[in-house]
């Protein structure tokens, strides 16, 4: 942990100036202690602006940023949160990009006031998301509640939720969509939740959604037959479809559809550090214990409360990445890597991907999962990310999951963009899964991309996101969809290639950007294009484990007509013998 600083002095790791919490809360006042919702204060990054990023003909500010900190300081209307240092790579004396940053809590009238100055970046300190697929609709489409709010007494719906033994499960989902609102509820002990509709009858009910269970599948059912009284929900074992789990190890589709498989068991990543940016890892989970060297939260600035995940998102994807092969559960594809874990969810902002990127270049990672997006943009994230490019650092985020363009940083080209695909037959037709597949075209090999996807130029290749076995905290298992699912599937291959691939031991061997840039092309150029080729969604295609490694030869077929992924990997594996 940082020291913590006095009175009007702030922290480089986030402590408040003269804030016990350092969250960016003004203290209550009456009013607010008395329940009265006020509006979130605004938080904001601002820093000096670089010189190469100024107008021709305008003359740079100091170099010295302290004036323009304590400059802000005195202002009654704002306070310093943070200050973010510049950040250089140990191993290269490129000078950094990204200069130093004030995280600063004000009024939008100042921060206005401040962009009005040419020689200041001042940008919103925007909050990221972990980007779960939106398991209900577009808000925007939603009614202005003063129409439907009032018009009748809501809609009862009681709903139990059982396995197939009629063993009620706890702390379920479950999502009914009418004609206008949604209703959401989660079980309790009993297994029971009673959603309430506002304007809508059993019979109007569009949609029932079941959220995947830890070891169970989701459920979906359209036009439900739904009763005033009860309606059981029975929700299948991941057991009954994998059998013998998770006593058996499996890995899941992915692996084969990557061609993994094909790859000697000896390549195992030693020697790669990869850090994954996300929710924090439970480590006590059996696939991850000993897994996770070191870590960092910073969202509570705090050097032990990374190994706490309430959401489960990042254990999840350090599964797919680094999970233990020890027979049981899942296996990952980096199994020897040095995983570092930088909690930034939950209330993850830009400042703190700029704080745990600030990590990933001190501890020399060579590989950082950003399995984040935002639908805002940020130069000073740019900036940062590009300093750890600099750094030699490879940079993999998911292409986003709203179904709109690609979401930031996975819109910046010094970051390896990935989608998702689905592969029908790898999950019930009863499942939330079968949504993302409903309506989209397959190839040859039942490959789809999935309704989530976000599309556009950006997106560089895609890898499987759509029904993936994952851990879950408390010693479970899970299904998860994604495209920082898919992310967390590249980023294990990249690792592979890093530490295995020949090139990285003879001419990227120098930390820089451009064995980053080899890195990704490796990636890219190893791809099979699969058909329906969409590069706006799937970029170059699928990566191909085994060339990529350099195993096999590099020709590649990716014109209409070329050989499905399948009968692709069937011919790697006959071009090794």
């Amino acid at each position: 942990m940082s020291d913590k600083k006095n009175n009007n002095k702030i922290n480089e790791h986030g402590g408040a100036a003269g804030s016990s919490s350092g969250n960016g809360r003004r203290p209550q006042s009456d009013a607010d202690a008395a329940g009265t919702i006020h509006q979130r204060p605004e938080q904001y990054l601002v820093a000096v602006r670089p010189p190469h990023l100024l107008p021709p003909g305008v003359q740079p500010a100091a170099a010295d940023p302290d004036a323009l900190f304590q400059w802000l300081s005195e202002q009654p209307d704002t306070r310093l949160l943070a200050r973010l240092p510049r950040r250089q790579g140990s191993r290269t004396a490129i000078e950094p990009a990204c200069p130093e940053i004030a995280v600063v809590e004000m009024p939008p009238e100042r921060a206005a006031s401040l962009r009005g100055s040419v020689q200041l970046l001042v940008e919103p300190d925007m909050p990221l998301s972990y980007g779960d697929p939106n398991p209900v609709v577009n808000p925007l489409a939603l009614p202005d509640p003063d129409v439907i709010v009032g018009l009748r007494e809501p809609t009862r719906v009681p709903v139990l939720v059982t396995d197939s033994k009629h063993v009620p499960l706890e702390g379920i989902d479950v999502i009914l969509l009418g004609a206008t609102w949604p209703a959401r509820g989660r079980t309790g002990a009993d297994g029971r939740v009673v959603l309430e509709l506002p304007d809508d009858t059993l019979e109007t009910v569009r949609e029932l959604r079941v959220q995947s269970a830890q070891d169970h599948w989701s459920r979906r059912v359209e036009r439900p037959a739904l009763s005033a009284d009860e309606n059981v929900v029975v929700l299948k074992r991941m057991s009954e479809t994998f059998e013998q789990f998770p006593q058996r190890q499996i890995t899941g589709w992915g692996h084969e559809a990557l061609g993994l498989d094909l790859v000697p068991p000896t390549h195992r990543a030693d020697g790669v550090r990869i850090a994954i940016l996300d929710s924090g890892v439970d480590v006590e989970h059996p696939d991850l214990a000993g897994r996770i060297v070191a870590g960092h939260d910073f969202t509570a600035d705090d050097a032990d409360t990374w190994t706490a995940d309430e959401i489960g998102h990042g254990t999840a994807c350090a599964g797919i990445i680094t999970g233990t092969d020890d027979t049981t559960g899942i296996s990952g594809i980096a199994l020897d890597a040095e995983v570092h874990a930088c909690k930034i969810f939950p209330n993850g902002r830009f400042s703190h991907l700029i704080k745990a990127l600030d990590y990933c270049i001190d501890h020399e990672i060579d590989i950082a999962h950003l399995s984040l997006g935002s639908t805002h943009a940020s130069e000073l994230v740019a900036l940062k990310v590009l300093d750890a490019c600099n750094a030699g650092i490879a940079c993999i985020a998911p292409a986003g999951n709203n179904g709109g363009m690609v979401t930031f940083p996975g819109t910046l080209p010094s970051v390896l963009t990935v989608a998702a695909l689905g592969k029908v037959g790898e999950f019930p037709v009863d499942s939330q899964h079968h949504l993302q597949a409903s309506g989209r075209r397959t190839s040859a090999d039942g490959y789809f991309s999935p309704a989530f996807n976000c599309f556009g130029r950006e997106v560089d290749v895609c890898a499987p996101g759509v029904a993936i076995p994952v851990a879950a905290p408390a010693d479970g298992y899970t299904l998860r969809d994604g495209t920082a699912i898919a992310a967390a599937h590249i980023t294990g291959l990249t690792a592979l290639v890093l530490a295995h691939h020949d090139g990285f031991r003879d001419w990227f061997r120098v930390r820089n950007a451009a064995r980053v840039g080899y890195l990704f092309h490796t990636i890219c150029t190893s791809s099979q294009l699969v058909a329906p080729a969409d590069p706006t969604r799937s970029g170059a295609g699928l990566p191909n484990a085994a060339r990529a490694l350099g195993l096999l030869l590099p020709e590649m077929a990716t014109t209409p007509g070329s050989p499905t992924a399948t009968e692709f990997n069937q011919q790697a594996a006959a071009d090794r013998h």
